[in-house]
């Protein structure tokens, strides 16, 4: 039922944001060097490694860690990077892994390839049998700003409690969360 609903999901929206898409990728292009689309290595369903597409945000000679991690993350921020991640714009190319089957619309948001604590404190508590998601539990409850054992207990909250209308009220809280801009650090 899920990946049904994953499907359906993901081709009216991709429909819906054909035309942004195009923009943004034409944004990203023309303001920066390098190509449009940054594909981060993250951690997928039984911690296997997974390349995910995003719009590219940063400079590419941005090292390859959590945005948190850099000392001062705008300084490697493109033209548009700023805009693109303030309104989530960067993450609509993950609408292309949803497709693929390697993400859901909803669950926990993947973690970058060398992010081993996050995956170690998911791995103790059987969470990596979970599709990685676009949005999750823990997003709609303090996005950037949760630390790391936060953002476990809530995915494990949704490990245990997933079903289709957790997964519908998750969808509608990320839309006004994203539209107010609520919980984005960088």
């Amino acid at each position: 039922m899920k990946r049904t609903f994953d499907l359906i999901l993901c081709v009216i929206s991709l429909v819906i944001l054909a035309i942004p898409l195009f923009f943004v990728f034409m944004a990203v292009r023309l303001t920066s060097k390098g190509p449009a689309l940054h594909w981060s290595k993250r951690i997928g369903v039984n911690n296997n490694i997974f390349l995910m597409p995003k719009f590219r945000s940063m400079r590419i000679d941005t090292p390859q860690v959590a945005t948190h991690l850099l000392t001062d993350p705008r300084q490697y921020l493109t033209p548009v990077g700023n805009f693109i991640r303030k309104t989530s714009l960067d993450e609509l190319p993950q609408l292309f892994s949803v497709l693929s089957g390697e993400m859901s619309f909803v669950g926990p948001r993947p973690a970058l390839f060398n992010q081993d604590d996050l995956r170690d404190l998911r791995t103790k508590y059987g969470i990596e049998k979970l599709k990685p998601g676009i949005t999750g539990w823990a997003q709609v409850n303090g996005r950037d700003e949760l630390p790391i054992p936060a953002k476990v207990e809530f995915d494990r909250y949704y490990l245990e409690h997933q079903s289709l209308a957790l997964d519908i009220k998750i969808i509608f809280m990320t839309a006004f969360k994203v539209l107010r801009r609520d919980g984005v650090s960088h």
